[in-house]
């Protein structure tokens, strides 16, 4: 192995405190979290990609969630709801464009009671802020929406999720955490109790000509998305078996040209398979409407846009809005989800009351709503960590 060199050749030691693996919006809250919580820790996040968030965390609908859909005492209905309250208080504080819209839970004839039951798994969430609406005050609300009833969530909203990512950073970095991109995480040992030998291709995805390197960290992270199996796979000393199942799951975004229809977030009642939530319509900060996501089982992380789903968006749409004018869909992005079982598959934290590896926690899964509760998993990461703090 050689010395560290060039791309990450503002790493000045090969010994450090925390070594992040994956600078998406988890990435950066935990490298924000322990850095102000640690401040003469020494920080590394590595990010296999030219920049930071470039997979998951910015391939989304950028929703701020309420924590309506899971079930009460899940990891997601927990850090869901906590996350929410602190992403809105983050972004308040920090000037980051974002808007409490609000949201509406629409249902057809026939579906109203599947309403009910949301609202009542709600409130075994703690959720009190739903509110029911008749057919009429829904077209009081939203005159271009065709809906029998709905449910309006108040504290659903819209973020940049950009401009999130780049605060998390510059805090993180002003507090002397190193977030390095082009660096790909090969292989780590555990030596010991909080002893990780790591090795680290500088060449990241790029295939540069650099020759791996190996650091050492008293504490290693796993937040790597959708590569987080892939690196567990790759630590030695823990028990593969404890490494769960990836289903990569892609969903197409198309964005109709010219003026909204709407002016809140508009999502359908859940799929009753719960394979997902259904194409809803979303709004951008600076008011552009688009749909998605839709729902593809893939064996491989690609990114292209399939057009010919444009008819099978329209029809879908055309269920709240049948006025829509197909010709307006345009085919904009797509986003890959780390699922791990269906829609409602919990957030994944392993730490070493699980693999038995003190120093290693490891994250799988982290998908919808895991924007949301970004802040909440590095609040809870970090609770887990209090008992190593560096000396």
């Amino acid at each position: 192995m050689t010395e560290v060199q060039a791309p990450i050749n503002a790493v000045s030691r090969q010994a450090f405190d925390v070594c992040i693996i994956g600078a998406g919006v988890v990435g950066l809250s935990l490298a924000r979290a322990l850095s102000a919580r640690w401040p003469r820790a020494s920080i590394l996040v590595l990010e296999q990609n030219a920049d930071v968030g470039q997979e998951t965390s910015s391939r989304n609908s950028e929703v701020i969630h309420a924590g309506l859909y899971y079930p009460s005492q899940s990891l997601k209905a927990r850090l869901c709801i906590r996350g929410n309250q602190l992403l809105y208080d983050y972004c308040e504080q920090h000037r980051i464009p974002h808007q409490r819209l609000g949201k509406l839970i629409v249902a057809q004839a026939g579906e109203e009671s599947a309403l009910e039951r949301l609202q009542t798994s709600a409130q075994g969430c703690g959720i009190d802020s739903l509110s029911y609406l008749s057919g009429p005050q829904l077209s009081r609300l939203e005159p271009r929406l065709r809906a029998a009833a709905a449910l309006w969530s108040p504290n659903t909203g819209i973020v940049d999720s950009h401009a999130l990512m780049q605060r998390l950073r510059q805090e993180a970095e002003s507090d002397g955490a190193l977030i390095v991109p082009h660096s790909r995480f090969l292989r780590a040992n555990c030596q010991g109790p909080g002893v990780f030998d790591i090795d680290v291709d500088a060449g990241g995805q790029s295939g540069g000509d650099n020759e791996p390197f190996r650091l050492r960290s008293r504490i290693l992270i796993n937040c790597a998305g959708l590569c987080a199996q892939q690196v567990a796979g790759n630590i030695g000393g823990i028990d593969q078996t404890l490494i769960p199942a990836l289903h990569l799951v892609k969903g197409h975004y198309f964005a109709l040209s010219g003026r909204s229809p709407f002016r809140h977030l508009i999502y359908p009642v859940p799929d009753p398979s719960q394979r997902g939530l259904g194409i809803h319509a979303t709004l951008d900060l600076a008011g552009q409407c688009r749909f998605g996501p839709d729902i593809e089982a893939i064996t491989a992380v690609d990114y292209r846009v399939d057009e010919t789903r444009r008819c099978a968006f329209a029809d879908a749409i055309r269920t709240y809005f049948p006025e829509l004018d197909e010709t307006r869909l345009h085919a904009a992005y797509a986003g890959i989800r780390p699922r791990l079982g269906s829609a409602y598959a919990d957030f994944m934290v392993q730490d070493e009351y699980v693999h038995g590896c003190p120093g290693l926690i490891q994250l799988f899964g982290i998908e919808s709503p895991g924007l949301t509760a970004s802040l909440a998993l590095a609040e809870l990461v970090t609770l887990k960590l209090q008992d190593q703090a560096p000396l």
